[in-house]
């Protein structure tokens, strides 16, 4: 008998919602703070990013342990034999590509901030560990990575949502349900 479930369960179906705002939000505000000149406001932002980017990577630990814990519904058989190889192969590529910026991205940043000497205070009242030491040559090589592999994540987010929309508007097959 077949135990995959036809839809996503409503923790996972939470889990990606939250995530997925949280992402806008931590992307739009590094954006945004970045640009701005050497200010108090600016300081602020940075630290709202950083709490920001906890929130991000304690989503994405709590939707990776639901997804181990609990398998998700198939691609139904219509949609997966009509769908060209190289589609399920992007299908799959870019959900395991999603799943690892969600944490080396929060992870690079942290470790930025730590090795550039701020701490992370999370909501100013609890300090996190630094897990890389203080060296500012250490810092100027995971700023860019950090930049990177943010960009690389919003890139994948946008695909996934294209694809969705492709999903629902051109091919209207329905594959949607399974998450709403």
């Amino acid at each position: 008998m077949d135990t995959t479930p036809a839809r996503y369960t409503a923790p996972a179906r939470w889990l990606h919602a939250l995530l997925g705002l949280a992402l806008v939000g931590v992307f739009a505000m590094g954006l945004y703070m970045t640009g701005l000149p050497f200010s108090p406001q600016r300081l602020k932002l940075y630290n709202w990013h950083k709490w920001a980017a906890i929130l991000v990577l304690a989503f994405s630990v709590l939707r990776l342990v639901w997804r181990l814990t609990h398998r998700p519904p198939e691609l139904p058989p219509a949609i997966r034999h009509a769908m060209p190889a190289w589609q399920r192969l992007a299908h799959h590529g870019t959900h395991l590509g999603l799943y690892l910026l969600f944490f080396a991205v929060p992870l690079l940043g942290w470790a930025y901030s730590s090795a550039a000497g701020f701490p992370v205070v999370l909501f100013g009242v609890l300090p996190l560990p630094d897990w890389v030491p203080v060296s500012p040559d250490l810092a100027e090589a995971l700023k860019p990575l950090h930049r990177l592999a943010a960009y690389a994540l919003a890139a994948l987010v946008l695909l996934h949502v294209g694809a969705a929309l492709k999903h629902a508007l051109i091919d209207r097959d329905g594959l949607l349900r399974r998450m709403f």
